[in-house]
């Protein structure tokens, strides 16, 4: 340390200084501002992406919410078609028991009025044979009687035993 103390020159070191400080605003022209300007505008840069990431990620969850609601809505709409179809469905079979029901009414409507006009033939051919037998035993009781009164008794135990048989 003591040499360097002997050594020393005001002069050297004056100049030396003064080197320094054009070697410092020489950096600071050509160097620094360089340097400090890349630097701010990377610092820009990495801000803008930052922002138009944080742009973005609000736009997403826009695009969600909205992708939600629409998807709500179609669940709504959709619900809304089933239960109307199932309306229909309930109304379409309701409407096809009462058409089965007043066809079956109707059938069974003609199919009494059927059974009652056969039952009527059924009777006037009934009543037809009956008077004709009617008619048939009065003619010969009649002539049994006009001939023999025996005969008239014998006759008509024939025909009520006749009668019985059938």
């Amino acid at each position: 340390m003591e040499t360097l103390l002997n050594d020393f020159s005001v002069g050297l070191f004056f100049m030396q200084a003064f080197i320094l400080l054009i070697l410092i605003v020489l950096m600071r022209k050509f160097a620094w501002k360089p340097i400090l300007d890349a630097l701010q505008t990377r610092e820009d840069g990495i801000q803008e992406a930052l922002d138009s990431a944080e742009k973005a990620k609000l736009e997403m969850q826009n695009l969600t919410a909205s992708n939600e609601k629409l998807l709500q809505e179609a669940r709504l709409e959709r619900d809304g078609m089933l239960k109307e179809a199932r309306e229909m469905k309930d109304n379409m079979i309701a409407t096809a028991k009462e058409e089965a029901q007043a066809q079956a009414n109707a059938m069974i409507e003609q199919a009494q009025i059927a059974i009652e006009g056969e039952k009527n033939a059924a009777m006037a051919e009934l009543k037809s044979h009956v008077a004709g037998l009617s008619l048939e035993i009065a003619e010969k009781v009649v002539r049994q009687e006009l001939s023999n009164k025996d005969k008239q008794l014998a006759l008509v135990d024939s025909m009520l035993a006749d009668a019985k048989l059938n």
